[in-house]
C-alpha cells in the first residue's frame, strides 16, 4: 500500500498541474459526474479505486492490464447508469 501511494504521489507531481487543494465526495459523485470529469481526474479516481478494492494483504503489483479492464468496465456501466452512485457502482463491481 505503501509503494501504490508513493507512485500515486509521484503520478500528481509529474502531472504538471498546480497543486491545488480539493476533496472529492465519492459517497454522492454520480456515473454521469465521474464520466464528465477531466481526463487527468478520471485517471486519478480510476487509480485510487483499483487501490480501494484491493486486499490489505495484496502483493504491491500494478496489472496493467487487469486496471485497463476495470476501467473499461467501469466506464461502459458508468455510461448505461449514469445517474447511480460512483461507490454503488465500483462496490457492484468489483465487491467490496
Amino acid at each position: 500500500m505503501k509503494m501504490f501511494a508513493a507512485l500515486l504521489f509521484g503520478f500528481c507531481l509529474a502531472s504538471g498541474n498546480a497543486a491545488r487543494a480539493e476533496q472529492i465526495d465519492f459517497s454522492t459523485t454520480t456515473c454521469k459526474q465521474f464520466l464528465d470529469g477531466h481526463k487527468d481526474a478520471v485517471g486519478l479516481v480510476l487509480a485510487w479505486l483499483d487501490g480501494y478494492y484491493r486486499d490489505e494483504d495484496d502483493p504491491p503489483i500494478f496489472d496493467t492490464a487487469r486496471f485497463e479492464a476495470n476501467a473499461k468496465k467501469l466506464g461502459a456501466f458508468c455510461a448505461a447508469n449514469p445517474e447511480i452512485g460512483l461507490i454503488t457502482a465500483t462496490d457492484k463491481l468489483f465487491g467490496k
